[in-house]
């Protein structure tokens, strides 16, 4: 088993930015994001990676099912986030009126997404619209068949368009 400590830290490193950005986007918060993606460090050191075909395919696919089991706790205890807005980050060259309002448009977008759709149709619109990841990946991600993560992406969309209008 290839186990020795410091290894595989070069695909770690090229895909911890879009790691980060997968967890972010499908728990909504930058700290659990940050605690999924050292859990996957965790796990890619402990993987035999001489059986690994794709290591960035691997990493995005284990950080995509760890986030999805967190949402899914949460659901589970009807659990909501009081704070779950992206970090502050100072705008420059953007009218702060501007930058307020686009930054109230987003926490009330996201917190519609989470009221309105279900973890599985969250994981698959992300991966889908976030990412433009194919549906074949998406369900293999989230092992599922491919029809079903057509379906779930389609109906969070009709979901999101509905709160659109």
């Amino acid at each position: 088993m290839n186990t020795v400590p410091g290894q595989g830290l070069d695909e770690f490193l090229q895909a911890r930015p879009r790691l980060f950005r997968i967890a972010h986007r499908i728990v909504g918060n930058p700290h659990e994001a940050e605690e999924l993606v050292q859990d996957v460090w965790v796990r890619w050191q402990r993987t035999d990676r001489t059986v690994v075909a794709d290591p960035q395919a691997f990493l995005s696919t284990t950080v995509s099912r760890l986030a999805i089991n967190v949402v899914k706790s949460a659901y589970r205890r009807h659990e909501t986030a009081v704070d779950r807005l992206p970090d502050e980050r100072v705008a420059t060259g953007v009218d702060p009126h501007q930058h307020a309002e686009a930054r109230e448009a987003y926490a009330v977008a996201v917190h519609l997404m989470k009221e309105r759709l279900s973890p599985a149709e969250r994981a698959t619109y992300v991966l889908r619209e976030g990412f433009d990841c194919p549906y074949r990946q998406i369900a293999e991600t989230l092992r599922i068949g491919a029809p079903n993560a057509r379906q779930l992406v389609k109906r969070a969309r009709d979901r999101m368009a509905d709160l659109a209008v």
